[in-house]
């Protein structure tokens, strides 16, 4: 099913986010982790890239195998970096004949290594141009993009970046999901933002529970600048070990949840980290058994 025709369908959407493991045993984890989520019954589920596009063909065989053997919607990532037109015409037809048509666009991140990253001759450069060729060439697919409720990290200009942003949308983006927020606040001054600029298109919230400090301190690093509430490093710093440290995380998660539902919120996508952990706690911290009690 198109993610478009699930947004229409449902007040608030639930989503889960995987990414290709890069062991065996690794596999093995992320099938037990997606088997204990279905329960839950999520809107969908996506799949990232690494970077550079990386785990380009993992990324192919795990969304592959997620809708052959299960009831799942599978949306997968699509990025420009260290690719040509013609490598991404090849990845498109691939799903298009597998039946995937729910695709994330995004310009992505450089390779390991690289601080930056430019586009060849015959590459795309930005996520727009990404968007246009598969809605010239695959009109069915549905596309969505990415949005940045505490600002792009490559463009300072805050006016300019919703700018780009309704670029997406008019080249054809259905939907947006943001980067990780913790202040609900970000979001729904993102949200009134893109109103004002005539971006009518769902716009979905991105979350990540905070599950340890040192993963608070990579999501500070790499996840466009994200902002940590003094509030919650508060809490942080109060909690003793990294076990007081995750249920922190998915308290103040569960909280942000909680308030998201009730002011109408598009849909909510869970950044799981391959782990079902955090996600099952949310649920029932919010005691509900699956997202049809949440909607």
């Amino acid at each position: 099913m198109l993610v478009r025709n699930i947004l229409k369908e449902n007040r608030t959407t639930f989503s889960f986010e995987f990414f290709p493991p890069k062991t065996p045993g690794g596999w093995d984890k992320l099938f037990l982790t997606i088997s204990d989520l279905i329960p839950l019954k999520p809107s969908w589920v996506s799949v990232t890239y690494g970077a550079g596009g990386s785990t380009r063909e993992n990324t192919h065989n795990l969304v592959v195998r997620i809708t052959k053997e299960t009831d799942l919607t599978v949306v997968t990532h699509l990025t420009c970096v260290e690719a040509c037109r013609d490598d991404i015409m090849t990845v498109l037809r691939r799903y298009d004949s597998e039946g995937i048509h729910n695709i994330l666009a995004l310009r992505g991140d450089p390779p390991q290594g690289q601080s930056s990253w430019k586009a060849g001759p015959d590459g795309f450069c930005y996520a727009i141009d990404l968007v246009s060729f598969i809605k010239k060439h695959f009109p069915h697919v549905c596309v969505g993009v990415a949005g940045f409720p505490e600002g792009h990290p490559e463009t300072k200009n805050r006016l300019q970046e919703i700018e780009h942003l309704k670029a997406k949308v008019d080249a054809g983006a259905d939907y947006i999901i943001t980067q990780l927020f913790f202040d609900n606040r970000d979001y729904y001054d993102f949200c009134e933002r893109c109103e004002l600029a005539g971006i009518t298109v769902p716009i979905i919230a991105g979350i990540m529970p905070v599950i340890s400090r040192s993963g608070m301190a990579r999501m500070a690093e790499l996840a466009a600048r994200a902002r940590i509430p003094a509030a919650l490093l508060r809490s942080v710093q109060r909690a003793g070990s990294d076990e007081s440290v995750e249920r922190v995380g998915i308290h103040w998660a569960t909280e942000q949840v909680r308030d998201l539902i009730d002011n109408h919120a598009r849909g909510i996508h869970f950044y799981t980290l391959n782990n079902a952990n955090a996600t099952l706690k949310i649920y029932e911290a919010l005691g509900v058994a699956d997202s049809s009690q949440l909607a």
